[in-house]
């Protein structure tokens, strides 16, 4: 693609001695291999009809050894089919990715749950759109370091550790779900008992102060308890992190950042400290309380300074969240930009929507919010109804594929039936059209060689042509930063696979050599694609 931009730039400058980069996309495959509008944007900017625009940028094309066809469309789209050959360079790259970020840190914050409650599926797809972007930006050469954030003080602490207190509970604690189910307690009491609000409060205090030993110790247990649990969640579904953050780290350097633009930045008003968001079209938000405590806001601010710290060479830094968070960060990034422009500038937000379930259900049998685990359970479940056997790679892809196959930032429905099936868009779906590529080229005698030829028949060309655009699908993915471009890519393929697998015999055939040989570069590019969204590729299933 990149070869044919500049073969079409270097035609317009010859024809119009005009600079410009053209846009290339995939038309229906009955027009060509590629298209590009650059007659239509130049036609307007030279007050030209775009068609014969495109008939002089065409004839500089035709004698291209690259193009076997150029054609024009419509009002002045140029087509252009490769020929065999370039098809068989293309293909030899295939699975070959631009490494256009290498040498350059990039820092991506997602998952986030806190400790003393449950991990719930909010938290999981934030984990899984956060390692698949990791994974995207790594395959474009960047050092990316995974990070996470974590509230470990304030009132969900506090609650917990008040209903720990009233039965004497904590060092026996097995699971994060005892922990939560203590958070549940505490935080009905909170609503609902005055006294134990109160109560609450004051515990929220010794948290901070860390003046009673109790309290430390039961505080230091349910912490330590939530973290081992959160691993185990995710070393089972294959998730790693360089380094955690806390609140506890950041609450001091946000309130010194705060109280340091005072007058500048920030205003006082009623004991609090505010920003004035109005000025810059936002809305006011309280960065420290009348009580002289740091609110979110001012955790956050502090949190970005602690990563610039650790992280000073960073080119930049992503932080995932659901989108109801979108609008306290644009208050946070217009404070931050207003006394280190400079970190605010590289330090980006991207949020995600909400997940619900097709079935309605969202609370666990205990009544809280649904958790990853009661979704892990569900899934494997589902699946083992299908398929007995099932391994815990597959009931893992049905996850990671069914979020990442929505586009980022919209709302998501999941289902979990749907999601484990072996037919439709879903993981397990990709994994079986893996296995069942492999289980072709285990068929190939020692005697076969895979090989190339000139040419294509149509079935052929069709799944040539859909295997040599992965490259630039993942370069797009990049850089918009959206998962679900993979996922559209991958199910295509495979069902361009499985067209091309019903027309054509492999294995016996006179062509042999050669459609093994697309089976082979099918098989490698499927591959890649289910490692960037962190889904295991079998070799049987």
């Amino acid at each position: 693609m990149h070869e044919l931009k500049k073969s079409i730039a270097v035609a317009v400058k010859n024809v119009f001695n005009v600079d410009i980069e053209p846009e290339l996309t995939w038309p229906d495959e009955k027009f060509g291999d590629y298209s590009t509008n650059v007659a239509l944007q130049l036609g307007k900017q030279l007050n030209k009809n775009p068609r014969e625009v495109a008939i002089a940028v065409a004839a500089k094309m035709h004698a291209q050894p690259k193009l076997q066809e150029v054609n024009i469309a419509g009002p002045g789209f140029i087509n252009f089919r490769l020929s065999d050959r370039a098809m068989w360079n293309a293909l030899n790259v295939s699975n070959t990715l631009a490494k256009p970020l290498t040498g350059k840190e990039i820092l991506v914050e997602f998952g986030d749950p806190n400790p003393f409650k449950e991990m719930h599926i909010g938290h999981l797809y934030s984990y899984i759109v956060g390692d698949c972007i990791s994974r995207l930006l790594e395959a474009s050469g960047a050092n990316i370091k995974r990070l996470s954030y974590h509230g470990d003080v304030g009132l969900h602490v506090a609650k917990a550790i008040w209903a720990m207190l009233q039965t004497e509970a904590g060092e026996d604690l097995d699971t994060q779900q005892d922990i939560g189910m203590f958070y549940r307690r505490g935080d009905e009491a909170y609503r609902n008992d005055e006294k134990a609000s109160e109560q609450i409060k004051t515990i929220n205090e010794h948290i901070y102060n860390q003046d009673d030993q109790r309290i430390n110790e039961l505080y230091r247990s349910g912490r330590e308890k939530s973290f081992e649990y959160f691993d185990v969640v995710l070393n089972n579904m294959g998730i790693k992190t360089n380094k955690r953050y806390f609140e506890s780290e950041s609450a001091e350097t946000g309130s010194q950042f705060v109280r340091a633009h005072i007058g500048k930045v920030f205003k006082e008003s009623e004991g609090a400290v505010i920003y004035k968001g109005e000025r810059v079209g936002l809305h006011t938000r309280v960065f420290i309380t009348s009580k002289g405590l740091p609110t979110y806001e001012a955790k956050d601010l502090g949190l970005a300074e602690l990563k610039n710290r650790h992280y000073p060479n960073a080119a930049q830094s992503i932080i995932i969240t659901a989108n109801e968070q979108s609008e306290y960060f644009k208050v946070m990034l217009a404070a931050l930009s207003e006394f280190d422009d400079e970190l605010a500038a590289k330090t980006r937000h991207l949020s995600h929507g909400f997940i619900t379930l097709s079935s309605g259900k969202m609370s666990s049998r205990s009544g809280d919010v649904y958790s990853a685990v009661d979704l892990l359970a569900d899934v494997e479940r589902e699946a083992k109804k299908l398929y007995p056997k099932s391994p815990s790679a597959t009931h893992l892809a049905a996850i990671k594929y069914g979020f990442l196959k929505h586009r980022l930032g919209s709302d998501i429905v999941y289902d979990a039936v749907e999601s484990v099936s072996l037919e439709g868009n879903s993981g397990p779906y990709i994994q079986y059209a893996h296995a069942r590529a492999m289980s072709i080229l285990s068929k190939k005698g020692k005697d076969k060689a895979i090989t190339e030829d000139n040419d294509f028949n149509s079935a052929d060309r069709s799944l040539a042509r859909k295997i040599i655009q992965y490259p630039e699908t993942v370069e797009r993915a990049c850089d918009e930063l959206l998962p679900s471009h993979i996922t559209t890519y991958l199910y295509e393929l495979a069902q361009t696979f499985n067209k091309f697998y019903e027309k054509s015999r492999v294995v016996g055939d006179p062509r042999e050599a050669v459609r093994l040989t697309l089976v082979d570069y099918y098989v490698k590019v499927l591959k890649s694609g289910l490692d960037l969204l962190g889904i295991e590729a079998p070799e049987h299933l």
